[in-house]
């Protein structure tokens, strides 16, 4: 039992901390690929040599808090963000069916992904699907080009940064967040399918925001398209080793979540689920991968292919299917 009579410690009231530089690598690719067209209202904070919103909102309070105006206020705030959603619901809720293109920043032009990603984007926009990216460089401007240049709808929903940066030249319809879950919102809300391409920590964040959401039943019909089974391979190891193997997750919340190296096949599965033929792209999916290695020995999961071919499973889940329709 704490001593009543013993003084409470006082907590050390913190020094503001000064704003870290972006890293080397982050200021590089800005002269990587196309230049991005500048955006003053994107980089208002920065210019001012103010915190970004999502810093303010994340910070924790201080007693100095308490003096300041109201406009800086948590309550002010709340309303801003709801400004941020009224604006993002009123520009995309006429676009119509899309998707989401996810990836590094940091591709290069040079890269292979950059083209696949254009390519891919050049498909689903000629099958009438918008393309939303974060409207920044790398892969998100590849898949703007790809719609741009065939035609369709190529959208950027960019986010303010402690670093100033700009929208790539790409982009026809551009909304500005300053809060990144309203930003992820407008993603999840606003799309038929993802696409994942390589990518670091915001393009993981993105992907686990979308298989949290399925897995707990937010969302149906969502494909999630992992493109790189180089890259990501990796990743779903470790997803079928430690994380299946301690039951922290079920092989049925990967039933949506494919693997591909192929542009044509990706586009496929999109628009086959797109129209209601899920079950075709679940039978690609690492889940049925997953249950067909069970069942060819419960103690062990086998290595990945990588192909995101049904490997033979499409033939058992289409008997199973059709004992159910004769019952």
């Amino acid at each position: 039992m704490p001593d009543p009579e013993q003084p409470k410690p006082k907590l050390i009231q913190r020094k503001p901390q000064e704003r870290t530089p972006p890293t080397k690598s982050a200021l590089e690719w800005e002269a990587i690929n196309v230049p991005l067209k500048p955006n003053p209202a994107l980089n208002r904070a920065v210019r001012m040599g103010a915190p970004t919103e999502d810093e303010e909102l994340l910070k924790k309070p201080s007693p100095a808090d308490q003096q300041q105006d109201f406009t800086r206020s948590d309550t002010w705030r709340v309303l801003r963000i709801m400004g941020e959603f009224v604006n993002g619901f009123d520009t995309l809720a006429s676009l119509g069916a899309a998707v989401t293109v996810f990836g590094s920043a940091r591709t290069r032009k040079d890269d292979p992904m950059y083209d696949k990603a254009t390519d891919l984007a050049r498909l689903l926009a000629e099958e009438g699907f918008a393309v939303i990216t974060g409207g920044g460089p790398g892969i998100m401007e590849a898949a703007n080009k790809g719609a741009k240049e065939a035609g369709g709808i190529s959208v950027g929903c960019n986010v303010e940064l402690p670093f100033e940066q700009g929208t790539n030249a790409y982009v026809d319809i551009s909304i500005i967040f300053r809060y990144f879950f309203v930003r992820k919102t407008m993603f999840m809300k606003y799309s038929e399918a993802f696409v994942i391409f390589p990518g670091g920590f915001g393009t993981m964040d993105e992907l686990f925001e979308a298989l949290t959401l399925i897995q707990t039943g937010k969302v149906r019909n969502l494909p999630i398209v992992l493109f790189g089974s180089k890259y990501w391979g990796g990743l779903i190891e470790w997803i079928k080793g430690p994380m299946l193997a301690e039951h922290k997750l079920a092989p049925e919340d990967l039933k949506l979540l494919v693997l591909t190296d192929s542009v044509e096949e990706a586009c496929r599965m999109i628009v086959d689920c797109y129209n209601d033929r899920c079950w075709q792209l679940e039978e690609s999916s690492e889940e049925q991968k997953i249950q067909a290695e069970l069942v060819d020995d419960p103690g062990h999961v086998h290595p990945l292919n990588g192909n995101g071919k049904n490997n033979g499973i499409g033939k058992k889940s289409n008997i199973k299917r059709a004992k159910k329709a004769s019952l």
